[in-house]
């Protein structure tokens, strides 16, 4: 019998605290609220301008940002928000949302927060029977660096299909470096390889979720990834994307798919890596379709919500507030985030309007995973990031998916 489910675990913990939070209080005239930040995504000039402006806006009170991993951070956070002492604001990567939304972990903020003008498909995904819950805060797209003297002296040119981006790929390897840096457990580059050979990971029919990884399609993607992890030498078969853009900058991969956002992380930083990679030796391009065209990509992204038990929600909502204002999310597109404000997605920051292009061509082509609040489960059973692991070491690729795919459709139709 496998462990409880998240969403399940939230709603217990939730229902058991809710006799703590049904009564209003006051709000106190001085205090702290605390912000959950995930990784370094939000650049530091935003988290200044949060800080500075609430406490300029309300005389007495202190904001702390506190950074969390993205690495356990759905257990991380079912503990914190069911607990006495949760934080006050939280970022969610939009995939986890809806299991947090359904299992009322959030306040709700549907009087509070006007929709209309935020990104819609965040909005969505952070609703729940009608009433809103977690609000976008920023989205991207995955977009692919090159190496281009490692391109030339390979005689590889950028590819047009997805095939020939796996050729590149083993074209590119050699003994010191990756053709493409991919770590083993990176679940979210293997998406668009199902995708574009007309696989999926689940849908729903008939009432109940079916599980389709190991569908013909979809083997065709999981094999077109294999052609590319199995000979890894620099990414860790059995390591997750942390800081994934380091081995690319340190020239030790020739190609490296990533968010759109990790631009300013790939940049040349004398301080650290003097013989790093500088911005005039990279390029960029779309991760091609199968027969062309751009690719499905996974659309990446967070939304920030309300924790149900923030001592302090009144002022929390000024916090939040100041977060979806044009300023603070001006700031975001400034440094390569799309907004979750659509009036300023024409605002996104790039080094060159190829750059800009690709981002939007990107973020047209963006695809979520499957819509269930039951979701989130799947990611923190780790199926996923273990079948690529096993399929990174040499695993039988219809047996795997076969597996996965039971497990899969155990979480999902668990009622």
């Amino acid at each position: 019998m496998r462990k409880i489910g998240v969403v399940a675990g939230i709603a217990a913990t939730a229902l058991a605290l809710a006799g703590c939070n049904s009564a209003p209080t006051e709000e106190a005239e001085t205090g702290t609220i605390r912000v959950w930040l995930n990784g370094a995504d939000t650049p530091q000039e935003a988290r200044d301008y949060l800080k500075q402006t609430f406490e300029a806006e309300n005389p007495g009170w202190t904001l702390t940002i506190e950074e969390q991993q993205w690495s356990g951070l759905v257990d991380k956070l079912t503990t914190a928000l069911s607990s006495s002492d949760s934080p006050d604001i939280v970022e969610v990567g939009n995939t986890q949302a809806p299991g947090f939304t359904s299992a009322g972990a959030f306040l709700d903020l549907t009087d509070e927060i006007p929709t209309d003008g935020l990104l819609p498909g965040f909005v969505e995904i952070g609703s729940y029977e009608g009433r809103f819950y977690a609000a976008p805060y920023y989205s991207g797209a995955r977009l692919v660096f090159y190496n281009k003297q490692m391109y030339a002296e390979a005689g590889v040119e950028v590819p047009t299909t997805l095939d020939e981006y796996v050729e590149n790929a083993i074209k590119l390897q050699t003994a010191d470096r990756d053709g493409v840096y991919w770590a083993g457990q990176d679940w979210y580059d293997a998406l668009p390889f199902i995708w574009e050979n007309g696989g999926e990971v689940a849908v729903f029919e008939g009432g109940r979720w079916d599980a389709q990884l190991s569908s013909p399609k979809s083997l065709a993607g999981l094999r077109q990834v294999a052609a590319i992890t199995t000979n890894v030498v620099v990414a860790d078969k059995n390591g997750n994307e942390t800081d994934e853009w380091v081995p690319f900058y340190e020239k030790r991969a020739a190609t490296l798919s990533v968010p759109s956002w990790a631009y300013w992380s790939i940049l040349y930083d004398e301080e650290k890596n003097p013989n790093g990679l500088k911005e005039d030796e990279f390029g960029y391009f779309n991760l091609p379709g199968k027969n062309g065209g751009v690719a499905q990509v996974f659309a990446g992204g967070s939304n920030i919500a309300i924790s149900k038990n923030s001592k302090h929600p009144e002022q929390a909502k000024k916090a939040l507030k100041i977060m979806l204002s044009e300023e603070y999310q001006r700031i975001l597109a400034k440094n390569g985030l799309v907004p979750a404000l659509t009036s300023l997605s024409s605002e996104v920051a790039a080094a060159t309007p190829e750059l800009a292009e690709l981002i939007a061509s990107a973020a047209v082509n963006a695809k979520l995973t499957p819509a269930s609040p039951k979701w989130v489960d799947v990611e923190e059973s780790r199926v996923l990031q273990d079948l690529f692991v096993q399929i990174a070491n040499g695993g039988d690729i219809e047996a795997l998916a076969k597996a996965a795919d039971e497990k899969i459709e155990e979480i999902l139709n668990d009622v």
